[in-house]
């Protein structure tokens, strides 16, 4: 089981103690403002089985995350399986969801630079996607700072939202493992 660790961050395994400050990160609205609702309690029971289990049964997914010597859980960050059909899927994308009191310090952008370094590295794999939708600023920041770029060509209507709500458009970022580490360009 992996556990990656940063020089502020330690990305690990879930344990029971996440569960509180998880339930509370899922339903905080702003948190939430750019998914369709915020989770109930036992949504967030079943997340937290689900992120365990995925990272038990592969070494690797949405890792829950701890700023050292600060707070033993600020979110998660981690890579994971586009669960939905579209044009670039099958996709792995790259994911953060942080309480609000840790925004702003740069966690986001450490920790999935650790998840990115990890899947290219470890998982061996050849790109890696980020999807939000067009308002969310903050989240579009960090995707550039990961070095992602997006194309108009790739915005998509994302399955899972309903027709006509307003986080139906997505838009979809990309990294390829070339673009981190140009020594493999060389032939």
């Amino acid at each position: 089981m992996s556990v990656i660790q940063t020089s502020r961050l330690i990305l690990r395994q879930w344990c029971k103690e996440d569960l509180e400050p998880l339930v509370k990160l899922n339903a905080d609205p702003r948190v939430m403002e750019f998914l369709l609702a915020p989770l109930t309690c036992e949504e967030s029971v079943a997340r937290l089985e689900i992120y365990s289990k995925h990272i038990e049964d592969y070494g690797w997914g949405l890792w829950a995350v701890s700023a050292s010597g600060i707070s033993d859980f600020i979110g998660w960050i981690g890579l994971w399986p586009i669960g939905f059909d579209a044009h670039f899927t099958p996709a792995i994308e790259v994911g953060w969801r942080l309480l609000p009191e840790f925004w702003g310090r740069g966690y986001a952008t450490e920790g999935a630079m650790a998840s990115l370094q990890y899947g290219f590295d470890t998982l061996k794999l050849n790109e890696i996607v980020a999807t939000t939708v067009p308002a969310n600023v903050r989240s579009r920041r960090v995707m550039e700072k990961l070095g992602m770029h997006c194309d108009l060509k790739d915005d998509f209507d994302h399955p899972k939202a309903p027709d006509g709500h307003p986080l139906k458009r997505h838009v979809l970022y990309r990294v390829l493992s070339v673009e981190r580490h140009p020594s493999k360009m060389r032939g």
